[in-house]
C-alpha cells in the first residue's frame, strides 16, 4: 500500500477516517472519532461493484506493461481521475509508458525521478489535482502511476483510487514473480540445452581425439618398421576403408591399395597432368577431382608425387581428410628421406668411382664398396658409356645405373663430363647394356666401351683407359655405335695409352705424309679414302658405298694415291704398313686436320 494510499484511507474533514470494504457487502465505510463505522455512499462511487472485475483483469495478466495499461484504463472509473502517465521499473531504470502526454512529459518525467520511491505531488497545467503513486511490492519498487483530476477527489474517491493501487501493484508483483519464472525456465532451458551441446561436443571431441590417435599410431609404427609406400596406403585404407593410390610426379601408379584397381593402369597425360598438379598445389589441402579426394606428396615445395583415395559416392568426411592430410604428410616426410638418402649414396658412389679411377689404397676401396654391397674382390670391368643426344649429367647415370641393374650388372657408377663410367661386377654380356640403353633413351646413336678384366683394385685405372681406348675406337669405326671390347680390338690395343706420339706421328707421316699434305693443300680426302678402302678389305662397291661416293670417284681417288705415294698397295708388306699407318692416323692421332 503506498504512503499516500494509506493516509488518505484514514483521513476526513472531520476527524473521522473512512476503509474500503468494511460494511455490508464490501461497501466503503467510514470510521469516527467515536470509532463507530459509517458506509461510504455508494453514489460517491458508482464503480465500487466493478472493482472486483478490475482486480480479476489485473492478475489475470502475466505481462507487466498490459497490468499497467489496465490500471490507466479504468482510472477514470473510480473518480474524477485521468492517467497521465505510467512508469515500470526495468533494469533499475524508470521506464515511461507511450502514455505520457508529449506536452507535459519532461515535467511529469523530471518530478517522478525525483521522487526516488516515494508518493509526491505533480503539477499538470489544467489540472488541480495531481499525484504520482508508487506500485511498490514485496521485492521492492515496481513503477509508477501518474493520476490528475480536475477536482479534488472525495474520501470515497480516494479509497478506491487507493485500492486500484495496491491491486495494480500486488498484480504487477505476480506478473515479475511469473516473469521471472519463465525466464528462470527459459534460462534452465537453455543451460540444458547448452549442456547437451556442451555433452555431444564432448563426445565429438572424443571420437576425434580417439580417431586421431589412432592415425598417429599407424603412422608411427610405420615409421618405426621403415615401411614404405605399401605400409602407407595399407595403413590409410584401413583407416578409411577406400582404395588408397600413390602416383609418382609425372603420374604413374607406384602403389594401390583397396579393390578396383584398374588393369592396365592408365597412361598419363603430361600436359593434364601437369595442370592437375598446379590446382591442386593452389588449393593446398586435399582437392576432390572427380571420384579422387588428392593430397600432393610435396616436401619443402617440392612434388614427389601425390597420395588420393578413391571415393565415388563422396563418403569422406572430416576424420578422412584428415587421415589423408597425415599420410601424405608423412609420405612426404619419408620419401624426402629416401631421396636423401638415395643422393647420399650415390654421390658417395660416386666418389668411391673416382678414386677408384684415379687410385686409391685397396684397404679402403674393399671397405668402402662393401658398405654399398658391391665386392671389389671379384673380377671388375670398366665401363664407359657416351651417347651424344644426351648430356653425362645426374640423370643420364641413374639411367645408365637402372640399365645395368635390369640386365644382371651390379656396379658403380659415376659421371664425367661427356661420359658415364662403372665399375662392373662381372664380364658384360656383348650387347645387353646397350640394348636396354638404347630403349630407355629412345636413340640408338650410344656407344659403350669395355676394359679387359681386372682382379685388383689398383688396377682399375690402366682398365679405364682401357676402355677409354675401346670407345674410341668403336666410335670412330664403321659401325660407330653399339659395344666394343678391349680385348676385341686387336691391332688396337698395341696402339692403346702406352704409345708414344712422337714416335706415331713418325710413323705416320713416314707412309701417308704425302697424302696427308695433298689433303691438306686441296681439301680432299684421300687417306679417308684408303682408310675406308682397308676397312672393307678391298671392296670397291662397300669403300664406295660408306663414303657416299659413286664407283667411278672411289677408282680416281685411289688412282691418285697411287700416284702420289710411293709404296705399292699390292706389296703385301707395303699393304700392312699403309693399313697400320691409316688406324693410327685415325684412332691415335684424331683423323683430319
Amino acid at each position: 500500500m503506498t504512503d499516500w494510499a494509506r493516509n488518505e484511507s484514514r483521513r476526513c474533514p472531520d476527524g473521522e477516517g473512512s476503509l474500503p470494504g468494511d460494511g455490508p457487502g464490501g461497501q466503503p465505510v467510514v470510521i469516527s472519532r467515536r470509532g463507530s463505522r459509517l458506509p461510504l455512499p455508494t453514489r460517491a462511487d458508482p464503480t465500487s461493484e466493478g472493482l472486483p472485475a478490475v482486480s480479476r483483469a489485473l492478475f489475470d495478466t502475466r505481462d507487466e506493461g498490459e497490468v499497467l495499461r489496465l490500471a490507466m484504463d479504468h482510472v477514470s472509473a473510480f473518480g474524477p481521475y485521468r492517467a497521465e502517465a505510467g512508469y515500470l521499473r526495468v533494469e533499475g531504470h524508470l521506464v515511461p509508458s507511450p502514455r505520457i502526454g508529449p506536452g507535459h512529459s519532461s515535467a511529469v518525467d523530471r518530478t517522478v525521478r525525483e521522487l526516488t520511491g516515494r508518493d509526491g505531488p505533480v503539477t499538470v497545467p489544467g489540472r488541480s489535482w495531481g499525484r504520482a503513486l508508487a506500485l511498490r511490492g514485496p521485492d521492492g519498487l515496481h513503477g509508477y502511476l501518474v493520476v490528475t483530476s480536475r477536482s479534488r477527489p472525495t474520501e470515497a474517491q480516494h479509497v478506491l483510487l487507493a485500492t486500484l493501487v495496491r491491486l495494480t501493484a500486488a498484480a504487477l508483483s505476480v506478473a515479475v514473480a511469473h516473469r521471472r519464472r519463465r525466464e528462470d525456465a527459459l534460462e534452465l532451458h537453455r543451460l540444458r540445452r547448452e549442456r547437451a551441446t556442451l555433452q555431444q561436443r564432448l563426445i565429438s571431441l572424443v571420437v576425434e581425439v580417439g580417431y586421431q590417435r589412432a592415425v598417429h599410431v599407424a603412422l608411427a609404427e610405420i615409421a618405426a618398421s621403415g615401411g614404405g609406400e605399401e605400409a602407407v596406403t595399407s595403413a590409410l585404407h584401413e583407416l578409411t576403408g577406400l582404395p588408397v593410390l600413390v602416383e609418382d610426379r609425372f603420374g604413374r601408379l607406384r602403389s594401390w591399395t583397396g579393390p578396383g584397381r584398374p588393369d592396365p593402369y592408365p597412361e598419363p597425360d603430361p600436359a593434364r597432368h601437369e595442370e592437375m598438379l598446379q590446382a591442386v598445389a593452389r588449393t593446398g589441402g586435399p582437392v576432390r577431382i572427380k571420384d579422387r579426394l588428392i593430397s600432393l606428396v610435396r616436401p619443402h615445395g617440392e612434388v614427389l608425387g601425390l597420395l588420393a583415395l578413391v571415393d565415388p559416392r563422396d563418403d569422406a568426411d572430416e576424420y578422412t581428410v584428415f587421415a589423408l592430410e597425415r599420410a601424405a604428410s608423412y609420405l612426404a616426410l619419408a620419401l624426402s628421406h629416401l631421396r636423401h638418402l638415395a643422393e647420399l649414396e650415390l654421390r658417395l658412389r660416386r666418389e668411391l668411382v673416382d678414386d677408384l679411377l684415379a687410385g686409391t689404397d685397396q684397404a679402403s676401396a674393399y671397405a668402402r664398396s662393401e658398405a654399398f654391397g658391391h665386392d671389389l674382390h671379384r673380377t671388375q670391368y670398366v665401363v664407359v658409356v657416351q651417347w651424344p643426344s644426351r648430356a653425362a649429367d645426374d640423370a643420364f647415370a641413374r639411367t645408365v645405373d637402372r640399365a645395368a641393374s635390369a640386365v644382371g650388372m651390379p656396379s658403380l657408377v659415376t659421371g664425367r663430363a661427356d661420359h658415364v663410367v662403372l665399375v662392373a661386377d662381372g664380364r658384360p654380356q656383348d650387347h645387353a647394356l646397350y640394348e636396354t640403353l638404347a630403349r630407355e633413351t629412345g636413340t640408338p646413336d650410344g656407344t659403350i666401351g669395355v676394359s679387359a678384366r681386372c682382379d685388383t683394385p689398383d688396377g682399375i685405372p690402366g682398365r679405364y683407359q682401357e676402355a677409354l681406348r675401346a670407345l674410341e675406337v668403336g666410335r670412330r669405326s664403321r659401325r660407330r655405335y653399339g659395344t666394343t671390347f678391349f680385348d676385341d680390338l686387336g691391332l688396337y690395343r698395341i696402339l692403346g695409352p702406352g704409345s708414344e706420339y712422337r714416335e706415331l706421328e713418325a710413323f705416320v707421316r713416314e707412309w701417308l705424309g704425302q697424302l696427308i699434305d695433298y689433303d691438306g693443300r686441296h681439301r680432299t680426302a684421300l687417306v679417308e679414302t684408303l682408310s675406308r678402302y682397308f676397312d672393307c678389305g678391298g671392296n670397291y662397291a662397300e669403300t664406295a658405298e660408306s663414303l657416299a661416293i659413286h664407283r667411278s670417284t672411289l677408282r680416281y681417288r685411289l688412282q691418285r694415291i697411287r700416284e702420289l705415294n710411293d709404296h705399292d698397295l699390292t706389296n703385301v708388306e707395303d699393304r700392312l704398313n699403309l693399313q697400320v699407318a691409316t688406324r693410327v692416323w685415325k684412332i691415335m692421332l684424331g683423323g683430319p686436320g
